[in-house]
């Protein structure tokens, strides 16, 4: 009996342990799971949306234009951007006065960032800037709200610094009455 009952409580540990080692792995490799602060990706996410961010996807393809990503704001500590991507690597970015966004010189076509970039907002992009072969260059959907490329603070962001891409939104939790746990 007491073999029997330390075997099951091996087999319940092991069993444990696989499940921690999975998740671990999941977690570390594959999938995270992230909550947008801020309106600068607004319409398309809302402060409070919580993301699933694929993080084994850009092992295997490249970022592609107008992908959603998360990458580490390098001034501060455990604070990540959500942005999307405008500009690919050896590409040149420009905006114009009347805030047309062109992409190698030609008018980039785009539903995403539906108002009118202001001229005060126009940032460094107002002069060429052209992309290195792992540069990217990434804007927030709100447009006249957002700090991304434009900005010397952002830049442009290297393909060893994005974490993954927005993969599916969860509705904020606190609709279902779940409090937010950090």
């Amino acid at each position: 009996m007491k073999k029997k009952v330390l075997k099951e409580l091996l087999n319940t540990g092991l069993y444990l342990l696989g499940v921690l080692v999975l998740t671990w792995l999941l977690i570390t490799y594959v999938i995270q799971r992230t909550e947008v602060d801020g309106s600068s990706m607004e319409p398309t996410l809302s402060s409070g949306d919580n993301l699933f961010v694929d993080k084994i996807s850009y092992r295997f393809r490249d970022p592609e234009r107008f992908d959603i990503i998360v990458f580490p704001f390098r001034y501060k500590e455990n604070t990540y951007y959500i942005k999307r991507i405008i500009g690919l690597p050896g590409e040149t970015v420009q905006i114009h006065k009347d805030g047309s966004i062109y992409i190698d010189g030609k008018l980039l076509t785009e539903s995403y960032g539906k108002e009118v970039i202001r001229p005060e907002n126009i940032g460094r992009a107002a002069e060429e800037i052209k992309l290195g072969e792992d540069e990217y260059f990434v804007m927030g959907d709100n447009r006249n709200n957002s700090s991304d490329s434009r900005t010397e603070a952002v830049g442009n962001i290297h393909r060893k610094d994005i974490i993954g891409r927005a993969w599916m939104r969860i509705w904020p939790m606190s609709q279902f009455g779940i409090l937010k746990h950090q």
